[in-house]
């Protein structure tokens, strides 16, 4: 049962990630036929997990979404260099993911929230590890950006986007604990819905969009 859906995980994973870099890269155009789904998308997810809840809850989540659908079509702009940019910064989130799962089903140990039962410790470091794996590659790919110096800014700015990341993994899963719903839906196999997949994403572009609008890097 376990290998079975850590199968569709890879499998869907392998479908889609290069499929959504491909829109990303391809042109604006694409890029933002793909924000425009993923917000509907999210959009009705959010409403249908706080179908029961608080309007004004619901309603500050369709906002949050709003805006980071605003910023995320800011950061990905029009020139190669801030589209190499946006995709890193996704890159760091999923590399965060995929760390915080391959050490948490590994090392497993103790419960980090009782708000995300399959958060553990040893995925948090895992998360945190993997995260500089972006960062690796693109200087073996020779990108020439201030960002991708190995330095102590850069390095702290990796480990926050990591921790912002977790962050929005546990908001979301606290919501879902909190109205009863496993998945926020069944649109991506092995993972859920589309929210279960892209929860620290959104967070990180929030976060980091909002520190490029303010110029503080």
């Amino acid at each position: 049962m376990i290998f079975n859906e850590f199968r569709k995980r890879i499998i869907t994973s392998l479908i889609f990630f290069p499929l959504a870099i491909f829109l990303i890269s391809f042109s604006q155009a694409s890029h933002t036929i793909l924000l425009i789904l993923v917000f509907f998308i999210s959009s009705y997810e959010w409403i249908k997990i706080n179908s029961k809840g608080n309007l004004i809850i619901v309603t500050l989540g369709i906002l949050f979404l709003l805006i980071v659908t605003f910023l995320a079509f800011s950061l990905r702009g029009e020139n190669h260099s801030s589209i190499i940019l946006y995709i890193y910064i996704i890159l760091i989130s999923v590399s965060s993911d995929i760390g915080g799962y391959i050490f948490g089903k590994i090392f497993k140990g103790y419960k980090l929230t009782s708000i995300s039962p399959n958060k553990t410790y040893s995925g948090v470091l895992g998360s945190l590890f993997f995260s500089f794996i972006p960062i690796i590659v693109y200087n073996l790919l020779n990108y020439q950006d201030s960002i991708f110096l190995f330095n102590l800014s850069n390095f702290l700015i990796i480990l926050i986007l990591s921790l912002v990341n977790q962050v929005g993994d546990i908001t979301i899963s606290y919501f879902k604990r909190k109205n009863n719903i496993k998945d926020t839906g069944n649109i991506l196999p092995g993972h859920g819905g589309l929210l279960d997949r892209i929860d620290g994403i959104l967070f990180v572009i929030f976060i980091f969009g909002l520190i490029k609008f303010f110029n503080l890097i």
